[in-house]
């Protein structure tokens, strides 16, 4: 570009370079300009009653801050997209028209300028046509900035809207490679679940990558009984004076104990074998991929 415009060599990178400090220089600067007095009170008045007072007092701090630039445009978003949804239908122009007390052709051209409008750039003619008949009331919670906007009923089917700032975890890219060997061995996946193959795939590591081997002892910890609280299916029954076993039991206490113990203790052999499988089977795959070499 700089021999087509038979500049010096590195004159049109310092030129590029001159204006984007001077656009950066101009937007710390000059801060944006405050919102028209008529525009800033009818968004106030539609403010719930019982944040008016202290949303005014931001506003008044801060003119045109990050606050009242972050309630003016939701607004506007929203407005904006019934005005467009509505674009094509008569009936709802002539009833804008009627409550903003302008004719169905003056609305016709009022309504596309609206929809090219935007935060900096808003009139007050856009409040009186489009803002003040749609919007009834607006809350917003400070602590949060999760905002509620009600729209006119008479004109909007769906006039309750409600936004949220929610934080998500970011979605992970590709599935795990330590989960998609251990899928491959289906002497020991082909009887997870579809839930549980959910929940492995949404299992998170900050960086980490697990083994296969982790994967089927995450499946074996699922499954695991012991890990689990029972639900809460019978009624406690009330124990007498003397007794300590509830009346009717079949077996004293140290026979539940020791049941119990010999319950863990076989599932901790039944752990122990599966580990030995499971090491047993991929053993003999490095032999047979040896062997072939």
């Amino acid at each position: 570009m700089g021999k087509f415009l038979k500049l010096p060599s590195g004159k049109l990178a310092k030129l590029a370079d001159h204006q984007r400090k001077e656009v950066l220089k101009r937007n710390l600067v000059d801060p944006p300009k405050p919102l028209f007095k008529e525009v800033r009170e009818l968004i106030l008045r539609k403010c719930a009653p019982a944040k008016e007072k202290q949303i005014r007092a931001i506003f008044e701090k801060q003119p045109f801050g990050e606050l009242e630039r972050l309630v003016t445009q939701k607004l506007l978003d929203v407005v904006k997209r019934v005005a467009k949804d509505e674009l094509s239908s008569e009936t709802w122009l002539h009833s804008l028209a009627r409550l903003s007390g302008r004719s169905y052709e003056a609305m016709r051209v009022s309504i596309l300028e609206f929809l090219e409008t935007d935060v900096f750039n808003v009139s007050v003619d856009n409040c009186v046509s489009f803002l003040d008949p749609l919007v009834e009331s607006w809350d917003i919670d400070l602590a949060t900035f999760g905002m509620g906007i009600v729209l006119n009923r008479r004109l909007i089917r769906d006039y309750a809207k409600k936004f949220e700032f929610v934080e998500r975890e970011p979605v992970q890219p590709e599935e795990e490679p330590g989960l998609k060997e251990f899928l491959r061995y289906q002497s020991v996946s082909v009887a997870a679940t579809e839930e549980e193959i959910e929940f492995l795939k949404k299992l998170r590591f900050n960086g980490k990558r697990p083994t296969p081997l982790y994967y089927y002892r995450e499946l074996q910890n699922l499954r695991d009984p012991l890990h689990f609280h029972a639900p809460m299916t019978q009624t406690v029954q009330k124990k007498t004076l003397g007794q300590s076993q509830p009346k009717g039991s079949v077996a004293p206490m140290h026979q539940f104990m020791e049941a119990d113990c010999i319950e863990k203790q076989l599932q901790l052999n039944g752990r122990k074998r599966a580990i030995q499988r499971w090491a047993g089977i991929k053993g003999s795959r490095g032999k047979k991929q040896k062997a072939k070499s």
